[in-house]
């Protein structure tokens, strides 16, 4: 699995309903934050709609809960 890294667009692979959040919902890494005594690291994602609002910013703890989306540009 590759490592997620900052201006990653990832997935939820869970639903997060405490945050209004969905399986599926595709989001963008904004901060990456290692693990410290006070905290167990992971990432800060910036969620949108699809008009391109902000819905949620989210704090995933667990790697396990996103996959990291790969896009291709498709010849004109």
């Amino acid at each position: 699995m590759q490592e997620i890294k900052e201006n990653d667009v990832v997935a939820l692979l869970v639903d997060l309903p405490e945050q209004r959040l969905h399986r599926g919902d595709v989001g963008t890494v904004i901060n990456v934050f290692t693990k410290t005594e006070h905290h167990p690291g992971g990432y800060v994602i910036e969620f949108v709609t699809e008009s391109g609002s902000v819905n949620a910013h989210a704090d995933i703890t667990d790697s396990s809960q996103l996959m990291r989306l790969n896009f291709r540009r498709e010849a004109a």
